[in-house]
């Protein structure tokens, strides 16, 4: 599947993520600036915070109440599109996604 993560200062980078791999572990793995992932997906650092585009946000789903309460301490500004990316694991149904790295 292709996932494209807008970066602040409005510069796009896509990649080709296989399926069942979690956002933050691509974006890692493609140096996607602003995602660090300290914990590794662990749920405990909110390092790999991102918004989730308009047209996707029904499609990645909700958060659950832990990541809910990890959200409240991540860095940037949290928002109604707010999820930590290794939260969202690729799947088909997600091909083209579109996140977005907040302004630390």
């Amino acid at each position: 599947m292709n996932v494209t993560w807008k970066l602040p200062d409005g510069t796009r980078q896509s990649a080709e993520v296989e399926n069942g791999t979690n956002m933050m572990q691509a974006a890692v793995a493609n140096n996607i600036p602003g995602i660090i992932g300290e914990c590794g997906g662990t749920l405990s650092c909110a390092t790999c915070h991102v918004y989730v585009a308009e047209d996707w946000q029904e499609k990645t789903g909700g958060t659950n109440d832990f990541e809910d309460a990890m959200l409240d301490v991540a860095e940037a500004e949290r928002c109604d599109s707010s999820r930590l990316s290794c939260q969202i694991e690729a799947s088909d149904a997600l091909d083209g996604l579109v996140l977005i790295v907040p302004s630390p």
